[in-house]
């Protein structure tokens, strides 16, 4: 056969090009399906891609402080979309009102779980079978070693290494025994902790999980001498996980028999909080009734639920008389606080009135009370001048007509609706409206009625939680700070002594140490275990190479 180049040129052209990369030409081998799952899975177990997803994932949680969420304030939600009609739906579309239920961020929290076992599994199985080995042996040329000493002695050299091994074992080297040299490594703990920090990370998004899916908490306002048992229809507000069990309510309740709250008098702190208590009697399904005091910084803890003080205010009592003269309404009124001083805003709303002529009927007062009334200005108002009960004053005005509480729609039992109501009003025509001090009473016209304030009682809200998961985070929590802490603190680190005979009756003893990570301790500590060794083996001057004499050149000269 005798085919040219140009022939054979001609043949290799002919074959199809392989532009596209599908194919085994140049553009290299097509990657079928499990090619790119596992490629796919590489890219997402690497360490690189953990950070990124965890990066995300804190980045992912700023709306959630950001943006009022529906599970802890739905009515702040929906003033966020009344005041933005574009916004608004928009955040509703993609879920920015319920961030850490929303789809995106379940995404990135599951990416991230599966991210860390993928990168936790195969570095434990490389860490157990560095465990199970043992060191390696030591380099040929061990002076190129950062850290290396050598030295001669008399004593043989089957000695000297078992000299090594006893020193090196005393200071927790793990050791493997050679030839003519002992090889030893410290520090394995670096990459324990290194592994104990990913999990500690998996175990934190176990219990991040784990309190979000069974998790209960709700708030109840509760006025001196009143109490609250952990039902479902005592809580002013009430959110819980999706694998909570509302039947699973803990069995307990409190009565709040009284609340102090103290307060600066002078200097530019005036008026600051100093003190917040709630003393209480609480009980326990099937135990007894105890005493215990909840302040701002010590909750409540019972029945697997923790009961905080969140916040409080004044409930001013009063009693209504009807046309009739028969009490239609007496009680405490919750008005809820509109700053630091506490002037507050409230309603007292009676459904069960009848009026002098026996037509029944439904009154409505809304008004200001202010613990310390130092007067009134145009432009702001009542306002109180100091939080506690210095100068209280109630300041009301009286509706009649359709409260709108049988109308079916849920209300806000701290508002009035007035819209279904008639103001009432004076002789004159003016809207009626009275500031009153405890014991003043309110006469309402034409015989219709009255208010008077009796007196004056506290509330405090708390918060009633229950987060399986709390303890499960803070462990994990804490584990990942000690893992970090050996990951960063701890130098993995190799010796190696080398003992030879030199020829001469002797053995040449040489050690070299090398850090896995750059440190000063290194040559520190190979010092520290070749001063000990040299105990052991101390050296001996080295020979030097016998000199013949000098000799004159003169006396040469003579004897020739």
């Amino acid at each position: 056969m005798s085919t040219t180049k140009t022939d054979a040129a001609e043949v290799m052209s002919s074959a199809p090009a392989d532009d596209t990369g599908t194919g085994d030409g140049p553009g290299g081998p097509q990657l079928g399906p499990v090619g790119w799952l596992r490629w796919l899975w590489r890219q997402l177990t690497s360490m690189r891609v953990a950070l990124v997803l965890l990066f995300l994932l804190s980045l992912a949680a700023v709306p959630g402080s950001l943006v009022p969420q529906e599970g802890s304030d739905p009515v702040k939600v929906q003033d966020f979309v009344d005041r933005h009609e574009t916004l608004g739906p928009l955040y509703e579309k993609i879920g920015m009102f319920h961030v850490y239920s929303s789809t995106w961020f379940s995404a990135v929290y599951i990416l991230l779980f599966v991210s860390l076992i993928g990168c936790i599994v195969p570095r434990t199985w490389q860490f157990v079978g560095v465990l199970r080995a043992r060191p390696p042996a030591a380099p040929r040329r061990l002076e190129r070693m950062p850290a290396h000493a050598r030295w001669t002695t008399d004593a043989p050299a089957d000695e000297v290494l078992a000299a090594a091994r006893r020193i090196l074992g005393r200071r927790r080297f793990r050791t493997g025994a050679f030839d003519d040299s002992v090889a030893a490594e410290k520090g394995y703990l670096r990459e324990a902790g290194n592994l104990v920090f990913h999990i500690a990370l998996i175990v934190m998004l176990v219990g991040f999980a784990a309190g979000q899916l069974y998790m209960s908490e709700g708030t109840k306002l509760v006025v001196e001498g009143d109490g609250f048992a952990n039902n479902l229809t005592q809580y002013d507000d009430f959110k819980d996980g999706n694998l909570f069990d509302r039947d699973d309510l803990g069995g307990f309740g409190f009565t709040l028999d009284e609340f102090t709250g103290t307060y600066e008098r002078s200097g530019p702190q005036r008026g600051s909080a100093r003190d917040f208590r709630a003393d209480i009697t609480y009980w326990e399904a099937g135990g007894e009734e105890k005493k215990a005091v909840v302040s701002s910084n010590h909750p409540l803890e019972v029945a697997g639920y923790k009961a905080y003080l969140t916040g409080h205010g004044y409930a001013p009592v009063v009693t209504v008389r009807d046309g009739q003269g028969d009490v239609a309404y007496r009680g405490p009124a919750p008005f809820l606080p509109m700053d630091g001083n506490v002037t507050s805003q409230g309603v007292v709303k009676v459904t069960d009135y009848v009026g002098k002529d026996g037509e029944r009927d439904q009154l409505g007062f809304s008004g200001i009370f202010v613990p310390t009334f130092e007067g009134a200005s145009a432009t702001r108002g009542m306002v109180s001048a100091f939080p506690a009960l210095d100068n209280p004053v109630l300041f009301l005005t009286a509706y009649r007509g359709d409260l709108g509480v049988d109308s079916g729609i849920a209300q806000n039992v701290y508002q009035l609706d007035n819209e279904r109501m008639e103001q009432f009003t004076d002789a004159d025509g003016t809207p009626l409206a009275q500031m009153m001090k405890p014991g003043d009473t309110m006469k309402l016209p034409d015989g219709a009625g009255s208010l008077t304030f009796e007196r004056i009682d506290e509330w405090a809200t708390f918060q009633v939680t229950s987060k399986p998961g709390t303890d499960i985070a803070l462990a994990g929590a804490i584990a990942a700070i000690a893992g970090l802490s050996g990951s960063l603190f701890i130098q993995r680190r190799r010796v190696w002594v080398r003992a030879t005979p030199d020829g001469d009756g002797r053995t040449v003893v040489e050690t070299a140490a090398l850090g896995r990570s750059e440190s000063a301790r290194v040559a520190e500590e190979l010092g520290d275990i070749a001063a000990l060794l040299h105990n052991e083996a101390p050296a001996v001057p080295e020979q030097q190479p016998e000199q013949r004499p000098d000799t004159d050149p003169d006396t040469d000269k003579e004897r020739a």
